[in-house]
């Protein structure tokens, strides 16, 4: 997995690249986790990430859970079509 990460303003946008899986979790929390504590905007942009187990939703719900805490809040933009099927799926579980 790779990852750039962008900031205009409140907000960061994380694009990641590469498939988000039980090896590389622990590394994107390490990404996103410091950025929500910091109060910013988070945006994950995951048009170039083809593969997602369960995972990367666990990283998506502790992202919104701690944005919360924050008083701030987690995005998720340019979703690629194997993700959303994922989370669709996760959706109807939630």
């Amino acid at each position: 997995m790779k990852y750039k990460v962008t900031d205009i303003e409140n907000v960061s946008t994380v694009f990641l690249t590469g498939e988000i899986d039980m090896d590389v979790a622990d590394e994107v929390r390490e990404i996103v986790f410091p950025l929500i504590d910091a109060g910013k905007e988070v945006h994950l942009n995951l048009k170039d990430v083809p593969y997602m187990d369960s995972s990367g939703i666990s990283i998506i719900i502790e992202s919104n859970q701690r944005a919360r805490e924050k008083n701030t809040k987690v995005e998720l933009k340019e979703v690629s079509q194997p993700v959303e099927k994922v989370l669709a799926m996760a959706r109807k579980f939630l």
